[in-house]
């Protein structure tokens, strides 16, 4: 995948998230920082040789949470991306995806 490629798909479903974050569609911004999770756990694997095509968003990050040698913190922040909402549709509030993603971004991919 070209830089550009993910970059703007990445940021595409960053800026959705946000959008939804400022109406009030909490469940939607979740939605779109995970597959923005899933776009730079793609793009992060693929930098290591391995290409998953056909993987959803959530497999990506699944499989991320076993790979090896990942940098401090990136298996917290994917623990965070699978976490299941309570019967109020919440997260934990100290659990923030959207800022997660970002980090993750930030973290995997910034060095290329």
């Amino acid at each position: 995948m070209k830089q550009a490629d993910w970059s703007k798909r990445f940021e595409r479903e960053m800026a959705m998230a946000e959008q939804a974050r400022s109406q009030g569609n909490e469940g939607k911004a979740r939605v779109c920082a995970r597959r923005a999770a899933g776009i730079v756990a793609g793009e992060y694997m693929q930098r290591q040789g391995v290409s998953t095509p056909n993987a959803t968003a959530y497999d990506r990050v699944r499989l991320l949470a076993n790979w090896p040698n990942i940098p401090a913190g990136v298996s917290e922040v994917v623990e965070h991306m699978t976490l299941r909402v309570d019967s109020d549709y919440s997260l934990p509030e100290e659990v923030d995806l959207v800022a997660d993603a970002r980090w993750l971004a930030q973290t995997l991919l910034s060095s290329a």
